[in-house]
């Protein structure tokens, strides 16, 4: 199947005729256009968070202003090929031969452009979020945006229950095995609009999948929006490996949520990497609600030429026996600033325990700033939980050893990032990963 968008409908500002008109493009059902102006109803009464917030303390929206974004939905289509639709996309994560994936969805500002699969065992459902929502309601209605992420978590994520555009929907029934990646790319291409994408992924017990999530864009001198909800869910005996990789252009304010529900001896293994946008505020968590669950969480993020970055990390331990691995680093340059802020939550009941959290940052000059703040907050008392931050400059006795060796200046500082980085790359079992990401950290340090 191809399918690329050639009559394109502009549509206003937020505003509840926008969800009307948004959801009657797509012939949603009336379910989900309630669903959808309930969501608006719960944003217009939230207020715009601000610097009172804890959680929002260290973040300025004076700048942004969401009245002035657009939405585009697709009111015609034509066929186009997927080398041609990709073309355009740059330093990201290659989408292979159709033998290297289980799948792939690329999506635009107005919707899905590209949706294909490769033949899956019975019982697997892979496609389109909008085409979920026709064939698969029951499904989507359990999942979408009621239990990891619901509508009224907070005043963003309400717009986005509202105002969803396009996404990827995965269900992997219980006892199957997918071994090869499910692929979802999200190309913004217009100027001033806005991009609202969701991934709604179910794995059943004992079951396997294996989920990537790229966004990229060209850089443009108007600024847009996008907005990324991301929801899963790990039955009992679970697993799942989730990767996410962030390169907008520098003209995008960008508002990612991620939940993970985890039931008893569910893994889940994370790796999410910021490398765009002008301004970036995550929101990642996992629920870890059932015995002896697993959460790997990794993050790696780089910051230039003045970008924001901020992170809130959740570990929710709801049940005993648990482990979470948190582990993100971070390097700045060139006046870029970053957040860190990461919770640890043990419930009473959660005994044995096993949380880690660490944030690690490296400041490449004395321009940029980067805060990390860890928190613990533990009501059980049969646990081991450990959190560290660090914040350090690159050290010139490193710089000039490497020089005295005839290593140029700028050869000598990306090895030493990707020395700081290595840690975390080396924990990433997939190679096509690590060589993007051993890429991308010399395109910012400038190699």
């Amino acid at each position: 199947m191809s399918v690329f968008a050639s009559t394109i409908e502009t549509l206003a500002a937020f505003t509840a005729d926008t969800v009307r008109a948004l959801s009657a493009s797509r012939n949603e059902p009336e379910w989900m256009l309630q669903k959808r102006l309930d969501a608006f109803a719960i944003y217009e009464q939230l207020p715009m968070p601000g610097r009172s917030d804890e959680e929002w303390r260290r973040t300025d929206l004076r700048r942004l202003k969401l009245e002035r974004f657009r939405i585009e939905t697709a009111a015609q289509s034509e066929a186009m090929s997927l080398d041609a639709i990709m073309g355009g996309a740059q330093h990201q994560l290659q989408f292979g031969s159709a033998d290297q994936r289980s799948g792939i969805t690329v999506l635009s500002d107005h919707g899905t452009v590209w949706h294909e699969s490769a033949p899956l065992p019975e019982g697997v459902v892979y496609c389109d979020l909008t085409t979920a929502v026709s064939q698969h309601p029951d499904l989507v209605r359990e999942y979408f945006m009621t239990q990891a992420v619901p509508a009224d978590f907070g005043k963003f994520q309400a717009l986005h229950a509202a105002l969803w555009q396009t996404g990827t929907f995965l269900y992997v029934p219980a006892g199957v095995t997918v071994d090869l990646p499910f692929r979802t790319f999200a190309l913004q291409q217009g100027v001033g609009t806005s991009m609202f994408m969701h991934s709604l992924v179910v794995v059943e017990e004992k079951a396997e999948a294996f989920f990537v999530d790229a966004f990229q864009s060209a850089t443009a001198d108007d600024a847009s929006f996008t907005s990324e909800v991301v929801e899963l869910f790990l039955k009992d005996d679970a697993k799942l490996r989730y990767v996410q990789v962030q390169d907008w252009g520098r003209h995008v304010w960008n508002f990612m949520t991620q939940r993970a529900i985890l039931g008893k001896d569910a893994e889940l293994k994370s790796l999410e990497v910021t490398l765009g946008s002008r301004f970036t505020k995550n929101s990642i968590g996992s629920h870890l609600r059932g015995e002896n669950a697993l959460a790997e969480m990794l993050g790696i993020f780089f910051g230039d030429q003045k970008q924001f970055f901020d992170h809130h990390t959740w570990q929710l331990h709801e049940s005993p026996y648990a482990t979470s691995d948190l582990e993100f680093k971070g390097a700045l340059k060139e006046g870029a600033r970053s957040v860190y802020s990461g919770l640890i939550k043990v419930e009473e009941g959660a005994q044995k325990t096993d949380a880690f959290q660490q944030n690690r940052n490296l400041v490449l000059d004395r321009t940029s700033r980067a805060d990390s703040i860890p928190n613990l907050e533990i009501a059980a008392n049969d646990v081991r939980c450990t959190h560290g931050a660090t914040v350090s400059q690159v050290e010139e006795e490193h710089i000039f050893y490497l020089q005295a060796r005839g290593i140029p200046r700028t050869e000598a500082q990306k090895l030493v990032v990707e020395g700081f980085f290595r840690p975390v790359i080396d924990r990433i079992p997939v190679e096509e990963i690590q060589d993007f990401l051993q890429e991308a950290i010399a395109r910012k340090v400038g190699y």
